[in-house]
């Protein structure tokens, strides 16, 4: 029997915890507030997030979150989403994988949907 990838998401304003692992930042737009020092990110990647008019078009809001899912999953298979993407299961096929953002509702976010499809 394999063992699960366990991939997970958190705020990258938490204190980064013991069983994180990779910590890679999912967001286009660098978190308000945070020093780059303080981050305590293994990597950045830019790349796979939503692209800007989807971004602004979804707005966070919890009424269009399966849309915006449905729309991000069309533009993961753009090729440099997708190169993100295989990049990100190669991490997580080592060890945890903890994807970070700096939304407030990480269980509505990018990092949530890359996680569900991580975890598959």
């Amino acid at each position: 029997m394999t063992e699960k990838t366990k991939v997970q998401v958190r705020r990258v304003y938490d204190t980064p915890a013991r069983g994180d692992g990779a910590r890679v930042l999912v967001d286009r737009i660098w978190p308000r507030g945070l020093a780059k020092t303080k981050a305590d990110l293994d990597e950045w990647c830019k790349e796979i997030a939503p692209s800007t008019e989807l971004r602004k078009w979804y707005s966070h809001d919890p009424a269009r979150f399966k849309e915006f899912t449905r729309r991000y999953h069309v533009e993961l298979k753009e090729p440099e989403r997708s190169d993100a993407l295989d990049h990100l299961k190669k991490l997580a096929k080592r060890r945890t994988l903890t994807l970070l953002t700096a939304t407030k509702q990480p269980e509505i976010s990018e990092a949530e949907v890359l996680a569900k499809m991580l975890r598959r």
